[in-house]
């Protein structure tokens, strides 16, 4: 069996950008992924403004006297006539800064007198409260780089250097299936033996939230032909396909023998708790050969392995330049495994909740992988490596469950 980080890695070098592009407007950037790289071609700002209300003055005319009368009032909008010699300008924030003045005083450190002359309570610097042309962005300068999800901040940015629409990805098309005899659909009557699918529900959800075009495959039962069958029908309008249960080793468990049929295999089995029946390889379609992830039936096996290894593979063939899990440091509350037992020879992912300074993280006493209340309580999962004791006050590494 491959580590976590080796399959990782083998699975990531098989991954291909899969998403087509397409031309979208300013309203529809958000969440999508920038196919090119954005420079602008203005600076921003355009000229030198004031970052006050205030006074725009040469400081060089206050060498001797400390009051000067006011020869124009500029508003953000308006364009500015030079400033007259031994004066000042009445001027707003954002507004251009007229030739001939190197500062701004704010209003508050100014005295207008009954002359009409604005009296400078202290001295004045050059460059106060100014914003230089192009102090932001300069004209040429990268502004978003292909393959950030464009998030409000971006759109933003793109707007202020007057960027009106962009190539994007599209959104691939991820359909999951499920598989199992035993399942029943939410809002049936259980028969003896039946479990509700949650599998199908969750992995639809992970897929929209992450900006995909998630498509529901259906159940399949628990036949070789027919798992065959229903693999070739959703791969033909698929980008990728996600089935979850049947890559176990049971008589029942046919995914596995189906893809091998109908595809090629490349990894099975991965040392993780939990989650080890991961299969991981490709369909054939006329289309050509459609990726294909197996996840386990457990459900919390198949939200782990999602996180570990489905979620990285989708984001880079969607073609997100950031698509590794982001683990982040923390400190345990906890220990790991109970005193009477051994380290396990798998790297383990325990259901946690991180809180408070410095990272406090508390595990869920069950860790089955059965157990999918476990997934609602945390906010993370806590990384033990294999062969490795947990006791509190150690520093681990935690996967935050946000996506």
């Amino acid at each position: 069996m491959l580590d976590v980080a080796d399959a990782r890695q083998n699975i990531l070098d098989r991954c291909e950008l899969l998403a087509s592009t397409e031309l979208v407007m300013l309203q529809a950037f958000g969440q999508r992924v920038l196919a090119q790289t954005v420079s602008a071609t203005i600076n921003v700002p355009g000229w030198d403004n004031s970052a006050m209300d205030g006074y725009a003055v040469n400081v060089a005319d206050l060498q001797n006297i400390t009051a000067l009368p006011v020869s124009q009032t500029i508003a953000a909008g308006t364009h500015p006539q030079p400033l007259a010699a031994a004066t000042v300008a009445r001027i707003f924030t954002g507004a251009p800064v007229p030739e001939g003045a190197d500062a701004v005083e704010m209003q508050e450190n100014t005295r207008v007198r009954d002359d009409g002359c604005v009296e400078f309570v202290n001295s004045v610097k050059p460059g106060a409260n100014i914003r230089r042309c192009g102090q932001d962005i300069k004209a040429g300068d990268q502004v978003v780089a292909r393959g950030a999800r464009l998030q409000a901040q971006h759109v933003g940015l793109l707007a202020s250097v007057g960027v009106s629409e962009v190539q994007v990805y599209k959104p691939l098309r991820v359909a999951v299936l499920s598989t199992g005899d035993e399942l029943a659909e939410p809002g049936e009557a259980l028969e003896p033996g039946q479990i509700y699918n949650s599998n199908r529900y969750m992995l639809l959800c992970l897929l929209e939230q992450l900006g995909f075009e998630a498509l529901d495959g259906g159940q399949v039962a628990d036949d070789f032909d027919s798992t065959c069958a229903q693999l070739q029908a959703v791969s033909a309008n698929a980008d990728i396909v996600i089935s979850s249960g049947g890559v176990s080793v049971g008589d029942e468990d046919h995914v596995k023998a189906a893809v091998e049929t109908i595809g090629q295999l490349d990894l099975w089995k991965i040392a993780v708790k939990p989650g080890k029946p991961l299969a991981f390889g490709h369909l054939d379609s006329a289309s050509g050969a459609v990726p294909f992830f197996g996840l386990p039936g457990n459900p919390v096996s198949a939200f782990v392995t999602f996180l570990l290894f489905v979620q990285p593979y989708l984001l880079k063939a969607q073609g997100l330049s950031e698509y590794l899990p982001s683990m982040l440091s923390a400190t345990a509350d906890f220990s790991w495994p109970a005193v009477d037992k051994k380290p396990g020879k798998r790297e383990e992912y325990l259901r946690a909740r991180c809180s408070g300074v410095g990272r406090r993280v508390e595990i869920y006493p069950n860790q089955s992988s059965g157990v999918l209340s476990s997934v609602s309580w945390s906010n993370c999962l806590a990384r033990v490596p294999a062969g490795v004791r947990i006791e509190p006050g150690d520093e681990i590494e935690i996967l935050p469950l946000s996506i």
